[in-house]
């Protein structure tokens, strides 16, 4: 099955003035994206809570649909996640997606204080997360007995707008974490895996074109092995180097934390679905090819969404 594009925006900076902030969010839905996403962090300059920003949003705009890329599971236990999701999609009307991590920021646990445990745990700790948060939007009163979180007689209020729940979106780069959205995801991120370091030459060669097959495999067979049937989760990928050399932003670069180690690997610069660089029509041109070959439909296109706006018009919904 073919799917539509669409393409997210990341949730424009604070710069102290709520007016600002406010018709920078309705320029971003005026040009047609589908989605405003912010991410989750708790130190490297991160400002705002995902959350409250979101349900601000959802006030300022009418159609956008509202998107966490993504929060750290640890920071949060499922059922305060759960009520927060839930409560989201009644004030907006059915406009939330609910993305989900593991956490990978040394830092923001150890300022916090929080125990940064091992992949494996992280990761085990999030699939029951999923469980509580999807059992919570059904009918009935969910009772759960895990390793991490135990639930009794525990009831989802408020009920959702999207029936039967918000579409839950996760991703990553590693195996385990692939094919644990391969199982359970409706929308599934492929994207770097990351080491503690962050975002350096390993990741940029994890997302030349030959990796980035591989992960779609994994989600792919992994989705196979639960006996999911079409259409199968959304493929979602980020774009992380951009350059729209004819739109009116003409020949600007989008920065972002992997351009540089992207622009450093000469392989990943010639075939990596994590860029593109030329005239809108030869941008248009390879994100769908990207999606004949790997099935991604819905893309993140960096923080510059007036470069991009030519390629966005174009291909929403088609």
């Amino acid at each position: 099955m073919t799917r539509p594009f669409r393409f997210i925006a990341p949730m424009p900076r604070w710069q102290g003035s709520r007016a600002q902030w406010r018709d920078s969010i309705r320029r971003i839905e005026d040009l047609g994206f589908s989605t405003l996403s912010i991410s989750d962090h708790l130190t490297a300059g991160w400002v705002m809570d995902p959350m409250t920003a979101l349900t601000a949003a959802a006030e300022m705009t009418s159609r956008i649909r509202l998107l966490t890329l993504v929060l750290a599971n640890d920071f949060r236990h499922p059922v305060v996640l759960h009520k927060a999701f839930a409560t989201l999609d009644v004030l907006s009307e059915g406009r939330v997606e609910i993305g989900l991590g593991a956490g990978w920021m040394p830092s923001d646990y150890e300022s916090a204080g929080i125990p940064f445990d091992s992949p494996g745990v992280r990761l085990a700790r999030l699939e029951e997360s999923v469980a509580v948060i999807t059992g919570l939007f059904g009918e009935q009163p969910v009772d759960f007995d895990g390793t991490h979180y135990h639930l009794r007689g525990m009831e989802g209020l408020p009920k959702p707008v999207q029936q039967p729940q918000p579409p839950i979106m996760l991703g990553g780069g590693g195996r385990r974490a692939l094919e644990l959205a391969g199982r359970v995801a409706d929308i599934v991120g492929v994207h770097a895996q990351l080491s503690d370091s962050g975002p350096g030459s390993e990741a940029a060669a994890d997302l030349r074109a030959d990796r980035i097959a591989e992960k779609v495999e994994w989600v792919n067979s992994a989705l196979q092995q639960a006996g999911r049937g079409e259409p199968g989760p959304e493929l979602q990928h980020t774009v992380y180097l951009v350059e729209v050399t004819d739109s009116p932003g003409g020949a600007r670069r989008s920065v972002s934390t992997f351009s540089q180690a992207l622009a450093a690997d000469e392989a990943a610069m010639a075939d990596s679905p994590s860029v593109l660089v030329g005239s809108v029509d030869a941008c248009v041109e390879k994100l769908v090819e990207l999606r004949e070959r790997f099935g991604f439909s819905y893309f993140s296109l960096g923080g510059d969404v007036e470069m991009v706006a030519p390629i966005v018009a174009r291909l929403s919904g088609e």
